[in-house]
């Protein structure tokens, strides 16, 4: 957990190991990117205000270093481009104050569950190969530059294949349980995982539209 103000750490902590977890507890953002680059963690907790680094920094040299450890943002900030930033950069979750224990503990239950997801570890589809482990993705053997939020979209649909999944299904599972998004932002993305994955995007083979409904893979 990389949290500074010590009666939020407090908190959480107590309520945290009464669910059994771990916790470990750092309150300085230059520190905690070091820690989570060199140490093994089944998930951070991360504060966007800290001193010395921010927690979008902090994130962002986290996924750098290659490290797919589950990642929630805490903050005060409510607005929508911070939310999306958040994710952009690669966090899994976003979750604003004051919030409730019992959303955290909702919100840590469904990341720690989508990071041991029923996802292989190498998936395979046409001249595609999914690497889950490295979160790499490579065409006809040649690495394609993903985006964090494109590669978790792409993970729910591999998760999912065969099943139609609406809008608000995609984003729950790659932004982030309860995140509010127009349905043009989730189009822009299969758009653009689309263009990555298919031979011909505007006529689809995988990411399939459902009319009405949202999308099925059927790779």
């Amino acid at each position: 957990m990389i949290e500074d103000e010590p009666g939020i750490v407090l908190a959480l902590e107590d309520d945290l190991k009464r669910e059994g977890y771990e916790v470990e507890t750092v309150g300085d953002g230059d520190v905690a990117s070091r820690r989570a680059r060199e140490e093994r963690y089944d998930l951070i907790l991360l504060d966007v205000m800290l001193p010395r680094k921010d927690g979008f920094e902090v994130c962002r040299e986290v996924r750098r270093a290659g490290i797919r450890t589950p990642i929630i943002l805490l903050t005060a900030k409510a607005q929508e481009a911070e939310k999306v930033l958040g994710l952009e950069l690669g966090a899994d979750d976003y979750v604003t104050k004051p919030y409730s224990p019992r959303e955290l503990r909702a919100r840590i239950k469904a990341a720690l569950r989508r990071s041991g997801s029923d996802a292989p570890e190498v998936y395979r589809f046409g001249d595609i190969e999914v690497d889950f482990t490295r979160h790499e993705m490579r065409r006809s053997g040649s690495l394609v530059e993903m985006t964090p939020l494109e590669f978790k979209l792409l993970a729910t649909f591999v998760r999912r294949r065969g099943r139609v999944l609406t809008r608000r299904t995609l984003m729950d599972d790659a932004w982030g349980h309860g995140t509010i998004l127009t349905d043009r932002v989730v189009d822009n993305q299969v758009t653009n995982l689309r263009k990555k994955i298919e031979l011909e995007p505007r006529e689809p083979r995988y990411i399939v539209s459902v009319r009405g409904t949202g999308y099925r893979f059927d790779g």
